[in-house]
Formats: C-alpha cells, sequence, structure tokens
C-alpha cells in the first residue's frame, strides 16, 4: 500500500490544499462529485504518490519524475532518476514512498530499461529524495527482471509496500508469454524482495530447483494496477487480457494464474488462446473479469472519509474505459460497479486517494491530474 492510504487516515499539518484550474459536475449513484484539473501540460504521466504535506510526486513516462504543488505548478525533473527505455509501452513508471518517508526519504521507481543488445526489461530502484527536492542520492537497483527478451510491450509495473516491509513487484509478460509458465525467470510474475533488493526468505520458491527465489506467483499477463487491502494485508493485482478477459486477482504465495493456459479472452485475431480454456485444474481463477476490456492502469483501495459510501470500494484506472471503475466489494466478491468520468472518457492511467481524502486521476490523454471531490 503507498504512503497515501496511512496519511489518509491522520489529519496534515500544513498539507497543501489545490487550486482548482477548472472543474465540472458529474452525477454518481451517491450524488454528484466534483471534478477539477489541478495540473495540466504532463508528458505521458504513468505513476503517482503524494508527500506528507499533500504535493503529488508524479512520473512521466518520457523520463521525468516531477513534485507539484498546491497551485499545480510542476517542478523541473527530479535528478538522480534512471536512464529509462522509452519506447513502447516503457519508460518510467510507477512511483511509491516509503511508508516511513518522513524519517528515511526513501523513493521507489520502476522502469524499463534496456539490455546491452538492447531488449527490454523491467527494473526497480531506490534512492533517498534530498531536503531540497533537487536530487535522488544512494540510488540503488534493486531489481531487475530476467530473461531480458522484451520489445517493448507488456512491463507491468506497480512497486508497493506490504504490511511485512517487504516489497512487491508486479510484471508483464514482455511480449514473450509462454515464459510466464516458467519459473526460472521473472517474466509473467510478481516477485517479493526486501526493501534492500533481497530474497525474503519465506518466499515460496526458495530453495526451489530451477524456480527464481524472487517469484510470488506466476502466470500473469501484464499487471498494470496492484494495492494492499487495508484490513486483510492481502495484495490484490488487476491485469491486462488479450482481447477480453482483463482480470482481477488476489495472489497467494506460489500461485499459479493461468496466462497463457487460460485465459477469459480471446487473441486480437479473434482466435481463441491455447486450448481455448477459461479454468485449469492447479490455476487460481479470477475474482472478476471484463469482455470487452477496461484496459486498466492503476488501482486502489479508497481508505478515507471524504466519500463515506465509498469507503473499502476498489478504484481502478481505465485506459480503453476512459472511466475510473468503482467497484463495491464483499469480501473477496465483487457485488457492483460504477463508472466514473466518463463523461470525459479519457485514458485514466493511474488513481490514488490523497490525504485529504480526495480521489487523483492521471488523465494520460490530455496529461493532466484531477481532484475528485463530492459537491456539498
Amino acid at each position: 500500500m503507498k504512503i497515501t492510504a496511512v496519511l489518509a487516515l491522520i489529519p496534515i499539518i500544513g498539507m497543501a490544499t489545490f487550486t482548482a484550474k477548472a472543474a465540472d459536475t458529474h452525477t454518481t449513484k451517491h450524488g454528484e462529485i466534483r471534478v477539477e484539473t489541478v495540473a495540466s501540460g504532463l508528458r505521458s504521466p504513468w505513476g503517482i504518490d503524494f508527500l506528507p504535506d499533500g504535493r503529488i510526486i508524479v512520473t512521466e513516462r518520457v523520463g521525468n519524475l516531477l513534485i507539484v504543488d498546491k497551485d499545480g505548478n510542476k517542478s523541473n525533473p527530479i535528478l538522480g532518476t534512471p536512464l529509462v527505455a522509452y519506447i513502447g509501452q516503457g519508460g518510467l513508471l510507477d512511483v511509491m514512498l516509503h511508508p516511513d518517508f518522513n524519517t528515511n526519504r526513501l523513493v521507489f521507481l520502476t522502469y524499463s530499461e534496456f539490455s546491452p543488445d538492447r531488449s527490454v526489461y523491467t527494473a526497480m530502484l531506490r534512492g533517498k529524495l534530498r531536503a531540497d527536492e533537487r536530487r535522488l542520492d544512494e540510488v540503488k537497483v534493486l531489481f531487475r527482471q530476467s530473461p531480458k527478451v522484451g520489445s517493448g510491450q507488456h512491463f507491468g509495473s506497480r512497486v508497493l509496500a506490504a504490511p511485512d516491509g517487504n516489497l512487491f513487484i508486479t510484471l508483464g509478460d514482455l511480449g514473450n508469454r509462454d515464459l510466464s509458465q516458467d519459473l526460472n525467470g521473472h517474466v509473467g510474475k510478481v516477485v517479493r524482495v526486501t526493501i534492500d533488493g533481497g530474497i525474503p526468505q519465506d518466499n515460496p520458491l526458495v530453495g526451489k530447483t530451477n524456480a527464481r527465489p524472487e517469484i510470488w506467483s506466476y502466470g500473469h499477463r501484464n499487471i498494470q494496477g496492484a494495492d494492499i487491502h487495508p484490513v486483510t494485508g492481502k495484495l490484490w493485482t488487476i491485469e491486462h487480457g488479450p482481447r477480453g478477459g482483463d482480470e482481477i486477482n488476489i495472489p497467494a504465495a506460489g500461485a499459479n494464474y493461468g496466462w497463457p493456459l487460460v485465459s477469459h479472452g480471446v487473441e486480437y485475431s479473434g482466435g481463441q488462446i491455447g486450448d481455448g480454456l477459461k479454468f485449469m485444474d492447479g490455476v487460481v481463477p479470477p475474482v472478476t473479469t471484463w469482455t470487452p476490456v477496461v484496459a486498466p492502469g492503476g488501482m486502489t483501495f479508497y481508505t478515507a472519509d471524504l466519500f463515506p459510501a465509498w469507503k473499502g470500494n476498489l478504484l481502478i484506472g481505465g485506459l480503453r474505459a476512459g472511466a475510473i471503475v468503482r467497484l463495491e466489494l464483499n469480501d473477496e466478491k465483487v457485488v457492483s460497479e460504477e463508472r466514473l468520468l466518463q463523461q470525459i472518457g479519457n485514458r485514466i492511467r493511474d488513481v490514488a486517494v490523497g490525504p485529504d481524502g480526495a480521489i487523483y486521476a492521471l488523465d494520460e490523454s490530455e496529461g493532466r491530474i484531477l481532484r475528485i471531490t463530492p459537491v456539498k
């Protein structure tokens, strides 16, 4: 869970209050909402998190890490960020502040990187943001995906801090689907590492032959959204299907989620995936699926009080859906769905809950940050 879920529960002295540049009113099942543009002019924004005072830290896929102040002003790019492979779906991707950022200043970034032979894969690093916020110091790459077989697609990738202090990194299949079932690599996997990039000794494949000890779960296609459940502490993920078959999973230690042996979608040509199976013994079925796809970006559980009717709901950025997909849950089952911001219809790349309880969304289509509050 990103730092926002913790900070949303406590008041922040001197927290930034954003100045809206434009605002619209939209109707939802639980009343009207106000949608404000708080920052614009971003270049392919991908990931978002919040500094303790409520200012926004955001990645641009072109390789920039920026801070947005309460007036929507963007900082100069923070120095010390990695050289990224800005190709296809790649670039600078997720950003997460450590839950103890107030004391340790740690920032985690995921990104795509070129190998010496120009293949592309996902990596994750940690740096310490200087007090002047101009540079990341003590930068250390904690993880690099292997084998390095990508050409520009399906990088994942989110990084989250689990309640036990370890880190989850969600990955894609790099366009090499059969490797999602190969335990001797990280392609199509969720991996779990320590805050220093080490191997937690209770990882499910530690000590297994022909298996990478970082692996937590496998059989994934392209996980671009993830969060930690605020009550159970379990990891929830959402991944892109092919033509149809986007799916939510709750990845368990050592479990297989089936790609490409099973799928609720079909090939882009319309043909079946593999043997055309949706279920298989030994494969964990998804919590829910979408056909047609929503094309998921980031996702978050709503944990604040500003929208009391939405507390505990799951919010998903929809790229193809052109909306925030709001799911009401009963334990681990989806009981209803509502799509927010469909009047705008733009690609929502990420969604997060701010320390002020508002919902923030990255509008990839127009390069802006949206702030959503109830109309009172």
